[in-house]
């Protein structure tokens, strides 16, 4: 019988099994960021655990509070910035260096097709986007990652999701996944890995994918997975050049990590997107989702453009494409946080930065703060947030707020109305 892709990277990387169901795994890739890991390492020292177990294969950033607002996060900085340097790793991204870690860590090529991750973040999902199996882990699961080096996790099962068609203009990546969500649903998934093909994946960006793979556990998934093409290759060969001969010797070599045609999945899903409108999220749920012409007119105080779900360069030119030469309206407060200092300094050369600040938009250092609701864009109770973030729980970006998931597209025509709004009003194709 034939393997998922999860399947064949647990067989790769199969330490033990404890007990029936459960796999132990060698972990390529621990990822560390300043609200979790603190936590981790010092009831390490405090177990007189005070080690890691391979400097080189942990990553780690400060990124969600950054710089520091108080006291607190200054201390959470502060211990994870110590623990790096105690420990000698040298992938430490301080203020100034620093990013968005789901778009930082694949920028700097720490992600290879087959490769095993785990960070205490549930949006670490996003890496599977180069064919990876990366998963969020709680603080227990962090610590022995960190000593050992090693984690377990039950036998993999895996929903494939095939998506057909050819996207309509001013419908992305974002548009897709919140659709998917919305008919697997918050628990759809749950345990499971959402294997995302189809020529639809296919045809994406790598940035695009890492949108798609970055919301699998909005619907409950352990992890999203696309399988490694031409299109991984690419995106990785400044970091995998001196591994092969060209790039046609790289894309036969990730075809190891592609499924079989006889594996075995726990359920399939058909969606043809060729007349997808853009979606938006309603109430508090992720699987709240509706097309946005239902929403239309709808009010609101805040729009935002970042994180981890699409704060890339590609959604940023999306955004500015709309916006060049237009003002956002009066009631509305633009932000956007390009996701790493790289994609900053693209859209700043691309002029991209000065169309957003000419139409009003704040422009902030990259982030994660505002899209917990914890700097940079903190919400007011009865406050409404057209965002491009990943969650809409009530009180995610600050309490007694609301938050409605959208694409850049959606979210830059928004501004500029004010209300909530199609982005196709500005499509002229």
């Amino acid at each position: 019988m034939g393997k998922t892709i999860a399947e064949k990277i647990f067989a790769a990387h199969l330490r033990d099994r404890p007990f029936p169901g459960t796999q132990v795994l060698d972990i390529d890739r621990v990822f560390c960021h300043e609200i979790t890991t603190p936590v981790a390492v010092c009831d390490l020292a405090a177990r007189g655990k005070d080690r890691v177990f391979d400097a080189t294969r942990i990553k780690a950033v400060i990124d969600h509070v950054t710089p520091s607002k108080d006291s607190k996060t200054a201390l959470q900085a502060k211990i994870l910035r110590d623990w790096a340097r105690r420990h000698g790793i040298a992938d430490f991204f301080d203020v100034g260096r620093n990013g968005v870690c789901h778009a930082l860590f694949p920028e700097k090529g720490f992600i290879r097709p087959g490769y095993t991750v785990i960070m205490g973040d549930s949006h670490t999902c996003t890496h599977g986007a180069f064919g990876a199996f990366a998963a969020g882990v709680g603080t227990t699961d962090l610590e022995v990652g960190i000593l050992k080096g090693v984690c377990a996790f039950r036998d993999p099962k895996t929903i494939r999701v095939h998506l057909e068609g050819v996207l309509p203009p001013m419908v992305f990546a974002k548009d897709v996944i919140l659709y998917v969500i919305g008919q697997l649903g918050v628990n759809g998934a749950t345990d499971k890995v959402i294997e995302f093909v189809g020529p639809v994946i296919n045809a994406m960006s790598m940035e695009s994918r890492m949108t798609v793979a970055n919301m699998a556990i909005e619907a409950g998934g352990t992890s999203g997975i696309c399988l490694p093409d031409r299109t991984t290759a690419a995106y990785l060969w400044p970091f995998i050049g001196n591994d092969y001969a060209d790039i046609d010797d790289a894309v036969a070599d990730f075809r190891k990590w592609h499924s079989d045609a006889d594996a075995v999945y726990e359920q399939e899903w058909r969606f043809d997107v060729s007349a997808l409108a853009p979606q938006v999220t309603y109430g508090y749920k992720p699987d709240c989702v509706k097309p946005v012409t239902e929403m239309a007119g709808s009010a609101v105080d805040q729009v935002y453009i970042g994180t981890c779900t699409n704060g890339r360069i590609e959604d940023l030119r999306v955004a500015a494409a709309i916006l060049k030469g237009k003002k956002i309206a009066e009631r509305v407060r633009g932000i956007v946080s390009p996701a790493t200092p790289k994609i900053f300094q693209e859209a700043l050369a691309e002029g991209i930065i000065e169309t957003f600040m000419s139409a009003g938009f704040c422009v902030t250092n990259p982030t994660c703060g505002a899209c917990l609701g914890m700097s940079n864009g903190v919400l007011a109770a009865g406050e409404v947030c057209v965002s491009t973030s990943n969650r809409n729980f009530n009180g995610r970006m600050g309490k007694g707020g609301m938050v409605h998931l959208v694409s850049p597209a959606t979210a830059a025509a928004t501004a500029i109305a004010g209300v909530i709004t199609d982005p196709r009003t500005f499509c002229t194709a």
